[in-house]
C-alpha cells in the first residue's frame, strides 16, 4: 500500500472494481509512512491519505500480508482477475567493508523507520559521532535528521564528488546548513571497534574509482549505510536490471500481472513516479476486462 499501489487501486476503484490490497506491514502508506525523514513530514500526513482514499470505497487492505509462502503470486493470479505489484525495494545493498557485523552498524533506512514510527524521538539511540554512507536522499535524510536529534558531528561519506550524489543540490546544501560534513571521493575499507564500532576507515578514490593511496580514519559510535535498495523478491518475473521489466503501460512478463513503482522499470525512484505508473496500470488492466 504504497504510492503505487494506492495509486492503482485508487483508480480501478472508481472505475467500479472491487480491489483487495496486500500489505507487508502493519500500517499503510510505503516509502510515505515508513522511507521519510521525521523532520520532513506533516504529522500522520501518509496515514490520513490513505483513510481519505479507503473512504471512497470499493478497496479493503489486508495488513501484515507479504508475498511469500503464504500468500504467493500464483495465488493471487489464481484468485484475481488482475494483481499489481508496487512492493518496492525492500532490499538493501551490503557494504563492501571489513568489520560490517560491529554493533552501531546499520541500514539507514530502517533508521529512518524507527524515527517515523517512534513516539517520542528523545528516546531513540542517536550517536554522538555519525558517520552515513551514501551520497542519495536517503543518506542526506539520515545525516540531518542524526544532527536534529543531537548527534554532536555528522559526516556523509560519498564515493564520487557532490555533483553526481542522487541528492538534490538544495539537500546537500540543507545538510550542510545543519552542520552536516561532506566528505566525497573515499569508499569504506574497515570498520574498526571491540564489539561496537569506535572509527571507520576509508579510503581516497579519483574519478575513476582507483585508491589513491590516502586514507583517513573517522570516529564514529554510529554507521548508517544508506548504499541504495534491491529487490527482495522478482516472483519469477522478467527483469531488467535490477528491477521487474515492464511495458510503457506496467505489464510484466506474467499474464494479469501488471508492476509499477520503485520495484519497475523505467522512470526516477520519485512518488509522482510511482503514483503514475500505479494509475497507467490501473488504465491498462481496466481496459483489459474488455477485451
Amino acid at each position: 500500500a504504497g504510492p503505487a499501489g494506492l495509486a492503482c487501486a485508487h483508480r480501478l476503484a472508481l472505475k467500479g472494481h472491487q480491489v483487495d490490497i496486500f500489505e507487508a506491514r502493519p500500517k499503510p502508506g510505503g516509502l510515505n509512512e515508513y522511507g521519510i525523514a521525521a523532520y520532513k513530514s506533516v504529522e500522520d500526513f501518509a496515514a490520513k491519505e490513505v483513510d481519505w482514499l479507503l473512504g471512497l470505497g470499493g478497496m479493503a487492505i489486508h495488513y501484515d500480508s507479504p508475498l511469500g509462502a503464504e500468500l504467493s503470486l500464483d495465488m493471487l493470479r489464481s484468485d484475481y482477475d488482475a494483481v499489481f505489484l508496487g512492493m518496492g525495494l525492500g532490499g538493501v545493498n551490503g557494504l563492501d567493508a571489513k568489520g560490517t557485523d560491529k554493533s552501531g552498524v546499520e541500514d539507514a533506512v530502517s533508521f529512518i523507520a524507527d524515527l517515523r514510527q517512534s513516539d517520542s524521538l528523545s528516546s531513540l539511540p542517536v550517536g554522538r559521532h555519525v558517520v552515513v554512507i551514501g551520497g542519495g536522499m536517503t543518506a542526506i535524510d539520515a545525516a540531518v535528521q542524526s544532527k536534529l536529534l543531537g548527534a554532536q558531528e555528522v559526516t556523509v561519506a560519498y564515493r564520487r564528488g557532490t555533483d553526481r550524489m542522487g541528492a538534490s543540490k538544495f539537500e546537500q546544501d540543507l545538510a550542510t546548513s545543519k552542520g552536516v560534513r561532506l566528505l566525497t571521493h573515499v569508499v569504506p575499507i574497515e570498520v574498526h571497534g571491540n564489539g561496537a564500532v569506535s572509527e571507520l576507515e576509508l579510503a581516497y578514490v579519483d574519478d575513476a574509482m582507483t585508491p589513491t593511496g590516502e586514507v583517513i580514519c573517522i570516529k564514529a559510535d554510529q554507521v548508517l549505510k544508506a548504499i541504495g535498495q534491491t529487490l527482495m523478491d522478482d516472483n519469477g518475473l522478467e527483469r531488467d536490471g535490477r528491477k521487474i521489466k515492464v511495458s510503457a503501460n506496467g505489464q510484466t512478463s506474467a499474464s494479469k500481472v501488471w508492476a509499477g513503482g520503485d520495484c519497475a522499470s523505467g522512470g526516477d525512484d520519485l512518488t509522482v513516479t510511482a503514483v503514475a505508473q500505479g494509475r497507467d496500470a490501473a488504465e491498462d488492466i481496466h481496459a483489459s476486462f474488455s477485451q
